[in-house]
């Protein structure tokens, strides 16, 4: 190795590096101001990437996370196979930012105030038998946005139609309207507590409307709720089907005519065939037979109760020959239902 001491230093040779070195970094900051710095990247329109992701046009999902500004809750509503729970699940969690900030119950007939919001549920401590208070679904959502107040919380309910809601609810009816009061809930203990729906809390309902339980969902609650519609024949989910075939299963692009001819028969928007019945991996015409046969023709027999002897229309097979689809050979061996002019 060999060592630079003073003594080999030429003055004259060194200034001229340090000269030359100057001169070297002044070039450089010439070059660096005329190139513009790079502007940080735009954070992705999460809804934009959303909407593509579920086929959706993202204007339908601007007008729900409008009307969820307003009001703060929603109910998305249409007849089963639409998308109504895995786009209200997508939704929250695309709004929220984070799943854990998501919560999710489904009502039934036997769900009750204590479930939903607070109540006593038996307990054994040290062997002996007891009740204990313990908060519902609501209350944690509730806390959770209290915690959190710069960010969206979310509480899903699937469903909603099916529980009783006036039961269910309970104090919630007022809470839902106004956000801005305290009130106190009926098991609590102390007469000073006071509970209150917190502004960054948001709630996304789902309802069939092929069930008749919708007839139970009173005026009260549809006033505090925005709703908007999943129906075959409206946007975002008219055309939806044949949206998802011409992407995952081009050679499956009669299903959706098949879909669409058989909803003109059932004639009732509100108990119409969704798309999302079909809207599966590896899809094939084996596949679509056993869809149709073992899950749609049940699904259309409940509806015609009463009128059996009109079944036969909506074999896959007929429809199919209806719509103008061409019927392979596989096709041929398993209808999807029982065609007296096939079978």
């Amino acid at each position: 190795m060999y060592l630079v001491t003073p003594i080999d230093i030429n003055p004259d040779e060194m200034l001229a590096h340090i000269v030359d070195a100057i001169e070297q970094i002044r070039r450089f900051k010439d070059i660096e101001d005329l190139v513009p710095n790079p502007e940080p990247d735009d954070e992705p329109d999460r809804l934009q990437l959303l909407a593509e992701e579920l086929l959706f046009d993202v204007e339908h999902l601007r007008n729900v996370e409008k009307l969820l500004d307003d009001k703060r809750q929603i109910i998305l509503q249409g007849p089963p196979g639409t998308g109504k729970t895995y786009t209200a699940r997508k939704l929250a969690e695309c709004l929220a930012g984070n799943r854990e900030r998501v919560f999710l119950v489904q009502f039934h007939p036997s769900y009750a105030y204590e479930d939903f919001v607070q109540g006593f549920r038996p307990t054994l401590s040290n062997r002996r038998p007891g009740f204990e208070l313990r908060s519902g679904p609501l209350l944690h959502a509730t806390k959770l946005a209290e915690e959190e107040p710069e960010e969206k919380v979310f509480l899903i309910i699937d469903e909603i139609n099916r529980g009783n809601l006036a039961k269910v609810f309970g104090e919630l009816y007022f809470l839902l309207e106004y956000r801005d009061e305290k009130i106190r809930l009926q098991y609590s203990g102390d007469p000073e507590e006071r509970v209150a729906l917190p502004k960054n809390l948001y709630i996304i309902g789902t309802m069939n409307t092929a069930d008749r339980s919708i007839a139970l969902v009173d005026l009260a609650l549809r006033r505090r709720f925005y709703f908007f519609e999943f129906h075959p024949d409206k946007k975002p989910i008219k055309g939806l089907l044949k949206r998802w075939l011409e992407t995952n299963a081009k050679d499956k692009l009669w299903l959706a005519d098949v879909v669409d001819r058989a909803n003109e028969k059932l004639a009732d928007r509100q108990a119409a065939i969704g798309p999302s019945y079909f809207m599966k991996k590896d899809l094939d015409d084996e596949n679509v037979a056993l869809i149709w046969e073992h899950s749609v023709l049940p699904y259309i027999e409940e509806r015609l109760y009463g009128e059996d002897n009109r079944l036969d229309e909506f074999g896959l097979v007929r429809l199919r020959k209806e719509v103008g689809g061409e019927q392979g050979e596989k096709g041929e061996q398993s209808n999807g239902g029982s065609d007296n002019e096939d079978a």
